[in-house]
């Protein structure tokens, strides 16, 4: 676990490593809806240079859709991040949000209940990295 949600160190290449999340993602009924390349986008918008790293915004349809269902404005809270990552000892981390702590905000007992099941989920895409 980190600040933000479940981490670790994997022994792939950066390109590995995200062909693998996506895969892991999918079998656990996530899709991805955006990828965000923050290493061009850094480039392109500020013309400066960083490592490896991107943003994946997955979601569940099922789970969003029910989560919405109970609250109009939990999707302000959607999608669930994971980001693959190159830090400057040239490993290589996965990480997702912890949407325990990202959904913790509603008093909703539903939206509780789908933010555990979310993140045992999110929990297995990461272990299985």
């Amino acid at each position: 676990m980190s600040k933000y949600g479940i981490q670790k160190s994997v022994e792939l290449s950066y390109q590995d490593a995200v062909s693998k999340v996506k895969s892991e993602l999918k079998e656990e009924g996530f899709g991805v809806l955006a990828e965000i390349d923050m290493k061009k986008t850094f480039k392109e918008k500020l013309d400066k240079d960083m490592n490896n790293y991107l943003i994946l915004e997955a979601c569940n349809p099922a789970f969003a859709f029910e989560g919405i269902g109970e609250e109009s404005e939990l999707g302000l809270l959607l999608p669930c991040n994971v980001i693959i990552f190159e830090n400057d000892k040239q490993e290589i981390k996965v990480a997702a949000i912890d949407p325990e702590k990202a959904l913790g905000m509603s008093e909703n007992k539903k939206v509780n209940e789908i933010a555990q099941e979310i993140k045992s989920r999110l929990e297995r895409v990461i272990e299985s990295i």
